[in-house]
């Protein structure tokens, strides 16, 4: 089996990593704000109004690494025959 999945790594602008470490902090503030619900008994539709947001956050991250991905590192492996 390779394990050069495991080391590979993608360098990344200083704005693309503000970029995200700023939605990752935005999302992680949703799961705060969630838990602070959770403990002061929120109603069941709030929080799943809430979890849903959650979801949209990671779900928009998701699809612009994917995206950054298919631009980037993908047409770089295909030319180095990986």
């Amino acid at each position: 089996m390779d394990n050069n999945c495991c080391n590979k790594k993608t360098k990344r602008s200083v704005d693309e990593k503000k970029l995200i470490i700023n939605r990752l902090n935005r999302i992680s503030g949703q799961i705060k704000g969630i838990t602070n619900m959770v403990e002061n008994d929120a109603y069941c539709n709030d929080l799943l109004i809430q979890l849903s947001a959650v979801e949209n956050s990671v779900k928009t991250l998701s699809t612009h690494i994917l995206e950054t991905h298919l631009y980037t590192c993908v047409p770089k492996d295909l030319e180095n025959g990986d």
